[in-house]
């Protein structure tokens, strides 16, 4: 184990890093690629490829996004943004490239090849906007003469146009809605509040109106009428796991679902798992957010502040969103459980977002509040002088 006294950048990071937030995301890694085994293998049996083919594609990832998130924690608050507009500036470019170069699979154009690999760079997109919106927004509050709420105004309009155009609504209103917490957390007026409430309800409605695979998810969840095949074989799934569940590798219902790698994966943990085993993943995405928010609390720097509530906002949101799916508490959308289901550029933007809160952590003294600087001086009076 390093010392304290000694000085280098992997000891310096060992004893700044918030290890309780390493542990999580770890776990939560390490806890999908166990859980692949059981997703997996009947999707890839029922397209004509060997049982094991996603589990190894899923570790083929995994350890690629461990480095990325271990390497992008090593960087200064400073070297956040700098590779988090970077990185929005190219997602922005190779997402107008998907748009008309990209592969189209069912309606959407989300997608661009690289090779062997095929990128989603809206992924990518959701950490780096996060983070640029945050430093905007911070600018603002330091200098007010600084346009920043109108620039990120302009960037959310950017990319929910482009998001809006392949389409994908899920992400658009995931990126909207967690832009929106960060814009309240910034400090805006109750006029902008009535206004981006209005809206959010005229473009709800306008992609009721505009997209019919939009208003016949709406429909049929409202209803019950029409193919919910999905949602209700994956509701069947959870409900026949119990409490403790099938056994691993005992789930049937699995083997119904379409998607039982990407978006239903939390079906087929209750089924062989166990909704005790559900509760308990809950419980660490749930941790998570809770004490991202609790360190958030407690920066002195406004952007350090905002970039990990908003960071941590965006993975607590996108972990709701799929979970209510499968428990068919909204309308079926296809977004991934993060870290846990199938899936090369979610869970490589995932890992840098991760790493980006394991940066904007780290114990410095910029970051230490007021608040924790008057309690060790009051303990450091409070103590007794040595005897001579």
């Amino acid at each position: 184990m390093s010392s304290r006294a000694k000085k280098g950048l992997i000891t310096d990071w060992w004893w700044s890093i918030d290890r309780w937030f390493l542990a999580a995301f770890l776990i939560l890694m390490i806890g999908g690629m166990v859980l692949s085994f059981a997703a997996s293998p009947p999707v890839a049996e029922k397209i004509g490829l060997e049982p094991f083919h996603f589990v190894k594609r899923h570790a083929l990832f995994l350890f690629p996004s461990i480095a990325a998130m271990l390497a992008t924690s090593l960087l200064t608050p400073r070297g956040v943004r700098r590779m988090s507009i970077i990185m929005l500036a190219g997602s922005l470019v190779v997402m107008v490239m998907a748009l008309f170069f990209g592969m189209e699979v069912k309606g959407a154009r989300r997608w661009m090849d690289f090779g062997p690999l095929s990128v989603q760079p809206s992924e990518f997109m959701k950490p780096a906007f996060v983070v640029t919106c945050a430093w905007l927004f911070a600018e603002r509050s330091r200098r007010p003469d600084v346009p920043g709420n109108l620039f990120s105004i302009m960037l959310l309009l950017v990319v929910t146009a482009l998001l809006v155009a392949q389409p994908d609504l899920g992400q658009t209103i995931l990126t909207s809605a967690t832009w929106s917490c960060m814009f309240f957390m910034a400090g805006l007026s109750w006029v902008w509040i009535t206004l981006l409430g209005g809206v959010g309800v005229v473009g709800f409605l306008g992609a009721y109106t505009v997209f019919p695979h939009v208003a016949s998810r709406i429909d049929r969840f409202l209803t019950g009428e029409g193919d919910t095949y999905q949602t209700d074989t994956a509701r069947e799934a959870i409900l026949s796991g119990g409490w403790l569940g099938q056994g691993p590798g005992e789930g049937t219902i699995k083997r119904m679902l379409p998607d039982s790698h990407t978006d239903f994966a939390y079906s087929v943990i209750a089924e062989e798992f166990g909704i005790v085993s559900c509760m308990a993943l809950s419980a660490v995405f749930c941790f998570v957010v809770v004490r991202g928010l609790s360190i958030a609390f407690n920066q002195r720097d406004t952007f350090n502040r905002l970039a990990i509530s908003g960071l941590v906002m965006l993975f607590g949101l996108q972990s709701i969103i799929n979970m209510a799916v499968n428990l068919h508490l909204m309308p079926a959308k296809g977004m991934t459980l993060p870290f846990i289901s199938y899936g090369g550029s979610s869970m490589m933007a995932v890992a840098i977002s991760a790493g980006f809160v394991l940066a904007l952590t780290r114990k410095r003294a910029e970051n230490v509040s007021q608040t924790d600087r008057l309690v060790e001086r009051t303990l450091a009076f409070q103590a007794p002088y040595p005897a001579r």
